[in-house]
């Protein structure tokens, strides 16, 4: 057997499907650590949703806008000798975005929000006195939750033995499973619309505050601890430094390149079909949409927990209308605002349930430009327009794009 593996030629030790933020980071620290790496990715451009796009000088993300935990990223690339701030300039945010609480009459309520834990307690307190308080409790409760969550998020979970462990026994209590987030909130916040500008993070995961898990308190909490951060150029910038590192490392990027199958032998992955071509790897990583690289990439006799008929009736996180807006002119709005519906049960029920589009629906609009003059020609603007939509699945879209 070992002559035989010895008998085959690979073009390298691992093959990489995607060259998005986790197949870049894979890349990062597989040829760290020694290890010959090639990365495929079907668009022309690194990235996949995480691309850049332009329209002329107006440049613009074409997905994820908000940077988060910069930290994480510097993990990644101290493992490859490298250090993010060389490679990126960053941005602290304040206001980190502002958000228009839809009312059901009268004006939105404008909230901007801010790291400063003062600042934003005694705002939260002039719309309810309790809340400003309840805020910094809050705080402290989830920086707590996250201490002893975190060794956790550090290590793959496969199955339910991999939490019979100490660090699983220490975040128990800091857990309530049975609550959604919206009513774990119930216990800090009175207002309804305060609930909300700490609930609305759930659509990050595509997940309702009303049905996700208390667990994902922590999103807002991360947001208030590490801030969120613009990368200059866009959260691109940070795709192409970590692309630049890579090929530092000797990785090789196939762009232009769609993988059409993973070659198998038994259940050990071997390489992968490139127009028409095999090309063996020792190993494969597979950092695409996991539901259609599932049924394309992977046998169906491979995969009998993942079956196309489970595929076919898991339930999917919504879809998003986009504009790309170049426009002439300065737009007086901060870097990130975000309106929640006045209607925001019906806003999401309409997305995910009812198939339909809301009288009043939800959004979100990016302003980099007064910020990072790169995104932009000298006095005028790029912007980011998102608006939660329902998804494309048979069945449950009933709009006549």
């Amino acid at each position: 057997m070992i002559a035989e593996e010895r008998s085959v030629r690979h073009l390298s030790d691992v093959g990489i499907v995607g060259a998005v933020p986790g197949g870049l980071s894979a890349a990062i620290l597989l040829a760290a650590s020694g290890a010959s790496v090639d990365v495929y990715e079907r668009q022309p451009v690194l990235g996949g949703r995480t691309r850049r796009l332009s329209l002329g000088e107006h440049h613009f993300d074409v997905g994820p806008t908000f940077f988060m935990m910069p930290y994480v990223l510097d993990e990644i690339l101290a493992a490859a000798g490298r250090k993010l701030s060389d490679r990126v300039e960053l941005t602290r945010l304040d206001p980190m975005y502002r958000l228009l609480l839809g009312q059901p009459e009268g004006a939105p309520i404008t909230l901007d929000t801010t790291q400063d834990l003062a600042r934003r307690s005694e705002r939260l307190s002039r719309i309810e006195p309790h809340d400003g308080p309840a805020f910094q409790r809050f705080i402290a409760d989830n920086r707590r939750k996250l201490a002893a969550m975190t060794p956790l998020l550090r290590r793959p979970i496969r199955s339910v033995l991999d939490l019979a462990s100490m660090d699983a026994m220490r975040a128990g209590p800091h857990l309530r499973p049975w609550q959604s987030l919206y009513d774990h909130l119930k216990g800090y916040f009175r207002n309804p619309s305060i609930r909300l500008s700490m609930s609305f993070q759930s659509k990050y995961l595509g997940m309702s505050p009303f049905e996700c898990p208390e667990l994902f308190s922590i999103l807002p909490f991360i947001e208030y601890e590490y801030g969120i951060w613009h990368p200059t150029g866009g959260c691109n910038a940070l795709m192409r430094a970590m692309a630049d590192i890579a090929e530092e490392l000797g990785v090789r990027f196939h762009t232009g390149c769609e993988v059409q199958a993973i070659e198998f032998e038994g259940r050990r992955a071997t390489g992968v079909q490139v127009d028409g071509a095999l090309r063996r790897h020792r190993h494969v990583v597979v950092n695409a949409d996991a539901a259609s690289a599932m049924r394309r990439l992977v046998p169906s006799h491979l995969r009998r927990t993942w079956s196309d008929r489970r595929i076919e009736r898991s339930r999917y996180s919504c879809s998003t209308y986009m504009l790309y807006l170049g426009l002439a002119g300065e737009v007086d709005l901060p870097h990130h605002t975000i309106y929640v519906s006045r209607s925001y049960e019906r806003n999401l029920a309409d997305i995910a349930t009812n198939g339909v589009l809301s009288e009043d629906p939800s959004m979100y609009v990016c302003n980099p430009a007064p910020i990072d003059p790169t995104m932009a020609p000298r006095g005028a603007s790029s912007l980011y327009v998102l608006v939660p939509t329902p998804n494309v699945q048979p069945g449950l879209n009933h709009v006549d794009w």
